[in-house]
């Protein structure tokens, strides 16, 4: 499809990409929300907690929110999409990755951003226990790259899932990690880092055998620490192999379900190979929209309504 010409024009001063970035992640609060929790059994073992919330009434869609690195189902871009959808009368499920709700998850694995088996559960629980004739999905940052992918790596995408936003998405997962690396983005590698070095210390409680302290001290960066972890954690040779592997930006050609793709151009997570402009205008099913400003999960708007929670509406609406 043709690249979509946005019409997104923050106040001042959400036009700045970190300030955007930094009010989205660390300000902005969402109320009236009420999420009630479902745990689900996955067939290696291990758990997936997922947070329903719901229309007023009865609904035949249910749209699936997908957070980013290191977040969860309570994020505020995660409840305030929510809100939005149950508004319009779409139930919404919001999952949180293995040991993302709280709980360290059983298994030495946990979550990545190529790990399309968990979402392909969750749907086919969803289709399997609660029967929606209508699907959406609706992926931020890691989670929009585990939408893109999951949409355009072969399998048989239901016939129930009619339409996909992903925001903020690092389409091409070493371009995003060497943007990451640059001095301008120091305080928010230095955040993910401090959060998964925890995550992987109660992971060392568990399995005393598969990482030691000398590997938590060779982690200095994010790239260290998917070479210590991710990979050996889930079968990739190094973070390299990886990143290569688990990019959505190979998979974006091969999707059929309409699909809409929101990326800043002064997302400062984003490197060039993120934008995927060329995969964008030879598929028609693809929707691509850059707007000026929004930073990284950001995208401001009146009334504690961003950018994004209305534009995926209205997309969703034309599906209809």
């Amino acid at each position: 499809m043709p690249i979509i010409n946005s019409k997104y024009n923050p106040p001042f001063p959400f036009k700045n990409g970190h300030f955007s970035t930094i009010y989205s992640g660390l300000i902005r609060k969402i109320d009236g929300l009420t999420q009630i929790r479902e745990r689900i059994e996955l067939s290696d073992g291990d758990f997936l907690d997922l947070d329903w919330s719901y229309a007023p009434k009865p609904s035949s869609g249910v749209v699936i929110l997908l957070h980013g690195l290191e977040g969860n189902a309570q994020r505020p871009y995660i409840t305030g999409s929510a809100k939005q959808f149950n508004a319009v009368g779409i139930d919404a499920c919001a999952v949180n990755y293995r040991g993302c709700s709280g709980e360290t998850n059983r298994l030495f694995q946990s979550y990545h951003s190529g790990a399309t088996e968990d979402l392909e559960a969750v749907i086919n629980h969803i289709l399997k226990e609660k029967k929606y004739a209508n699907i959406y999905l609706k992926g931020f940052s890691l989670g929009g790259n585990l939408t893109l992918k999951y949409l355009g790596e072969g399998r048989s995408v239901p016939k129930e899932i009619k339409g996909a936003v992903a925001v903020s998405v690092p389409c091409n997962l070493h371009s995003s990690l060497l943007e990451l690396l640059k001095p301008k983005n120091i305080l928010y590698a230095k955040r993910f880092k401090k959060h998964l070095i925890e995550k992987l210390r109660a992971k060392q409680l568990l399995f005393p055998d598969k990482i030691s302290d000398l590997d938590i001290a060779k982690i200095n960066n994010l790239k260290d620490f998917d070479d210590v972890y991710t990979s050996r954690a889930h079968g990739f040779k190094d973070a390299i192999d990886y990143y290569q592997k688990s990019s959505s930006l190979q998979f974006i050609h091969a999707i059929r379900t309409p699909t809409l793709i929101i990326n800043a151009q002064n997302d400062s997570f984003l490197g060039d190979q993120c934008y995927p402009h060329k995969e964008a205008e030879q598929n028609n099913s693809v929707h691509f929209e850059l707007p000026l400003y929004g930073g990284h999960v950001g995208f401001y708007g009146q009334k504690n309504i961003t950018y994004t929670e209305k534009r995926a509406l209205k997309f969703v609406e034309e599906l209809y």
